[in-house]
């Protein structure tokens, strides 16, 4: 009988002896033969993990983290990588000497993992649902009817909204928030023994976060599902982890408790990647609130909405209300952000500020009023107004070397001769913190945190007077994020350029923050200075959002977090119906609050 089994059937076992792993790695080492000659990328790990045990695996990008879970699922390329050396037993079982049949009958079943990119994870071509149904189905003996019921409920239990509606959509549809969600359902709608779970919360909101979490410790309690979690949040690893392994370049750094790693970290890796992480109540690294400057931006009653056409005719049935009646003002040299969950509607304000989509209401720009402008004004707008997306790699042509992308919008906008505009984009590279003589190689060659200091160092090639941070940092290791930022905060106060910040991150938003707007399903429902936000929060949503947050102390008391009850918000409502609108209520010193509760009932 195998371990599982016996702690599922209560097995008699000594009232002292420790629970036999349910997974053990021994001595596993991956190397990847390139050039004619073998070269380990993972040496020597050796772990154990007993049934209802998390065990965190940290370390930056390139550690030989996700090299191990995909090394676990048997799921390395061959004949490029390949176990070289050590043992990755699943109950006594070797699973590095199983045929590809036996371990298909294991992945998904008795070990399931949660990608880190969801996109390249789900079939574009194939329905959520179908691919929920076909994973449920592939291991278990079900009919098509309990397969989907069994996949509504999973995507219910990860609180995705209009989980019946999401079954028929397919992967381009969803969110980067949303997907990530059916990579968790679909792993937990299995039940395994063991769940990888590769940065699992990177792409999620704060609440869901916490939600998605407590899924999984509800999992270990029920079927004692053990947990590998590898991750650069160390309040994540904080909260979930009992023992922690933290990795550089393939080799273990320190590994022990999580209490004692947190509170004595022996190695200075350690302390530098403990160091790096951003705290709640610690808004050191914030700047001093800026002066009344003129605004860089005003936008008022602001209103995007987008048509849902249906039916024989394809008229429109539905509208999404996706920004309702936003108005703020972005003063020079200063850092402006807007926070909530996916969908309230952040980063359509960041498309409608630089004329990508359209809106109602009023947006200025540098005195210049968006709207009815020709293509020429608006190109000329536009210098004013530079965005730095989430994913550098995505933002970057791979086939283009990085010298000439940050130089593209000096050759567009027709400004300098081609030797000035090298000499520029030199001094550019200088000053973001990358080597002139990195000017002529591709993006791959660069690593997330330099890829994203390439896309700053375009931003900047305009000097404009505005720069949209669209979670700008949320992809990327504690210590390259924390680089990044102290970036910004010096270009601000070198350039006197004013930040949109957008982000999910309470912690990075109170260290980096002059003021704070807090928006729920396209709407304010607070505003304020870094100092009245999160000093003194009056607004039940903005009270929530910070309770959510992970605390980077395995001691810390986490008050519980009541789960909401009932259907998801949706901004979608009928043609003719509206959200109701907030109205700000000014409690003293500009800090504003909505009169109205929110719910968590939304429109239809």
């Amino acid at each position: 009988m195998s371990a599982t089994a016996e702690l599922r059937s209560g097995a008699a076992t000594a009232p002292d002896a420790p629970p036999r792993p349910v997974l053990s790695v021994e001595g596993l080492t991956i190397s990847v033969r390139a050039e004619g000659r073998e070269r380990a990328l993972v040496r020597d790990l050796s772990f154990t993990l007993a049934p209802g045990e998390t065990i965190a695996i940290a370390g930056e990008s390139g550690s030989g983290k996700s090299l191990t879970s995909l090394a676990i699922m048997g799921l390395l390329p061959p004949p490029a990588l390949r176990v070289s050396a050590g043992a990755i037993r699943l109950d006594g079982e070797d699973l590095t000497r199983l045929p590809e049949g036996r371990m298909r009958a294991i992945r998904g079943n008795r070990i399931a993992m949660i990608f880190q990119e969801p996109m390249t994870s789900l079939n574009p071509v194939l329905s959520i649902g179908r691919q929920l149904c076909e994973a449920i189905r592939a291991h278990a003996p079900v009919s098509r009817a309990e397969a989907r019921r069994r996949a509504l409920g999973a995507l219910t239990a990860v609180r995705i909204s209009e989980p019946e509606r999401r079954l028929g959509q397919f992967p381009h549809e969803l969110s980067g928030g949303m997907r990530q969600r059916v990579m968790i359902a679909m792993a937990l709608a299995l039940r395994p023994d063991v769940l990888i779970a590769d940065e699992p919360t990177t792409a999620l909101d704060v609440t869901v976060q916490r939600e998605v979490l407590d899924l999984l410790r509800d999992l270990q309690r029920e079927m004692g599902t053990a947990i590998i979690l590898i991750t650069h949040d160390m309040g994540v690893v904080a909260e979930m982890a009992e023992r922690v392994i933290v990795m550089k370049q393939g080799q273990v750094v320190e590994t022990g408790p999580v209490a004692q790693i947190f509170a004595a970290p022996q190695q200075p890796y350690t302390r530098d990647l403990l160091a790096a992480v951003p705290r709640m109540g610690d808004g050191s690294g914030a700047p001093a609130p800026a002066t009344e400057a003129d605004p860089v931006a005003r936008l008022r009653d602001l209103c995007v909405r987008f048509d849902i056409r249906g039916g024989l005719l394809s008229r429109v049935t539905h509208r999404v209300h996706a920004v309702e009646g936003v108005s703020f003002d972005i003063r020079a040299g200063e850092t402006f952000s807007l926070v909530g969950e996916s969908g309230c509607g952040k980063s359509t304000i960041a498309k409608a500020l630089t004329g990508l989509v359209p809106h109602q209401g009023s947006i200025e720009v540098a005195g210049h009023r968006l709207g009815g402008l020709s293509p020429r004004e608006m190109k000329a707008l536009r210098r004013d107004v530079q965005i730095v997306f989430q994913d550098p790699m995505a933002a970057l042509d791979p086939r283009m070397r990085v010298g000439d992308l940050v130089s593209e919008p000096l050759l567009i906008h027709g400004i300098g001769t081609p030797e000035t505009r090298r000499a520029h984009v030199a001094t550019l590279f200088e000053r973001v913190g990358l080597a002139r003589d990195q000017l002529d190689r591709y993006p791959h060659e660069f690593s997330g945190g330099q890829r994203q200091r390439i896309c700053i160092a375009r931003a900047l090639a305009l000097q404009p007077k505005l720069i949209i941070a669209d979670e700008s940092v949320s992809a990327l290791d504690v210590s390259v994020q924390a680089r990044v930022l102290d970036l910004l905060a010096a270009l601000k106060r070198e350039f006197g350029i004013a930040y949109l910040f957008i982000s999910h991150d309470m912690a990075v938003v109170e260290n980096i923050s002059d003021r704070v707007a807090v928006m729920f399903m396209g709407q304010i429902v607070e505003m304020g200075t870094r100092a009245q936000i999160f000093g003194t929060p009056q607004h039940p949503y903005t009270r929530r959002l910070m309770a959510a947050v992970p605390v980077p102390d395995p001691g810390a008391e986490r008050p519980p977090l009541p789960r909401l009850a009932g259907e998801v918000p949706s901004p979608v409502y009928p043609l003719g119906a509206a959200p109701q609108r907030h109205r700000l209520r000014d409690i003293g010193g500009g800090h504003l609050v909505a009169e109205t509760e929110i719910t968590p009932a939304g429109g239809r």
